[in-house]
C-alpha cells in the first residue's frame, strides 16, 4: 500500500517541467515541479505513479522498443550488448534493456537521489551505477566506463531541458564504441531547426558529416502534460560512426 497520496492542480495551460503537484508523504504535504526529480525519488513508487500511471508516459518502451527492432534488423550481431543508460533515474530504462537482451547494463546520472531510488527499487538492475556529471567526468570512472565496452548508449526523457545539455550527449556518445547503438528521445520542437537547446544543430551537423546514422526515426506521444495536452516526442535509434571531435563539443559549452 503506498504512503503517498498527490493532488493535480486543475490548469487550462502549463509548461513542460514546472507542472506544480501537491504531494502529501507521511503527513507532509508540499507542492513539486514535475521536473524537481531528486525530490520525487525520494518517494517510493511516486515518479511511476505520477508519469506513468496518470501522466501515460510510454517512452522507456518505446524507445527500447524501437532499439530492439534495429538490433534485431542488423546484420552483424554483437556477441555481447552492453549499454550505458545516461540519466538513468530510477532504473525503469535499464529494466527494459535487460528485458530486451542486454548482458550488460551501466547506469550514469547526476542526481544522487535517482541512485538511491534504484537501490530501494530495482535492486541489480545496473551492473554499475555512477552518480556523475557527464561534462566533468573524473579519469578513473571514464577508464572503468570504457573498460567495460559499451557499445550502447541511452537517454530517455532526459534531453532538451535543464538535464542532460548537447555537451553531456556528446561526451557520452563518445565513450561508446565505433559502431555501436545509440538511443535516445527528445521533444520535437528540441529538433525544430535552430532551437536554442543546440540539440536540433548537434544532431544535424552528427548526421551531415556521418558522424552518427540514423536507423530508425519515430515521432508518438512521450506522456500528457498536466493541462491534458499530448507532448510529443521523437524516438531515435543511430549507430556511431566516430567520435564527435573537442572542436564541435566546444560549441556546446
Amino acid at each position: 500500500m503506498k504512503d503517498f497520496s498527490f493532488v493535480l492542480p486543475k490548469v487550462k495551460k502549463a509548461d513542460q517541467g514546472k507542472e506544480k503537484i501537491i504531494v502529501t508523504y507521511k503527513g507532509k504535504t508540499k507542492e513539486l515541479l514535475t521536473h524537481n526529480y531528486a525530490e520525487i525519488y525520494k518517494i517510493p513508487g511516486l515518479y511511476e505513479n505520477l508519469f506513468y500511471d496518470t501522466l501515460a508516459c510510454q517512452s522507456p518502451k518505446v524507445v527500447c522498443g524501437l532499439l530492439n527492432k534495429a538490433i534485431n534488423g542488423s546484420r552483424s550481431d554483437s556477441d555481447e550488448l552492453v549499454a550505458l543508460d545516461v540519466g538513468a533515474g530510477n532504473g525503469m530504462v535499464g529494466e527494459e534493456l535487460a528485458q530486451i537482451g542486454f548482458d550488460t547494463v551501466l547506469g550514469i546520472d547526476i542526481i544522487e537521489e535517482a541512485a538511491e531510488a534504484t537501490d530501494r527499487d530495482r535492486p541489480g538492475i545496473y551492473d554499475a551505477y555512477y552518480v556523475e556529471d557527464l561534462t566533468a567526468l573524473p579519469d578513473d570512472v571514464e577508464s572503468e566506463i570504457v573498460g567495460k565496452n559499451p557499445n550502447c548508449m541511452s537517454i530517455v526523457a532526459a534531453l532538451g531541458f535543464d538535464d542532460i545539455p548537447p555537451e553531456a550527449f556528446a561526451s557520452g556518445y563518445n565513450l561508446i564504441a565505433d559502431d555501436g547503438w545509440i538511443a535516445f528521445n527528445i521533444k520535437d520542437e528540441f529538433l525544430q531547426e535552430n532551437h536554442p537547446s543546440g540539440f536540433s544543430k548537434l544532431i544535424g551537423e552528427m548526421v551531415d558529416a556521418n558522424i552518427m546514422e540514423i536507423v530508425e526515426k519515430k515521432r508518438y506521444q512521450h506522456r500528457l502534460c498536466l493541462d491534458g495536452t499530448p507532448l510529443n516526442y521523437y524516438a531515435v535509434v543511430g549507430r556511431k560512426q566516430e567520435p564527435i571531435s573537442d572542436k564541435v563539443i566546444r560549441q556546446y559549452q
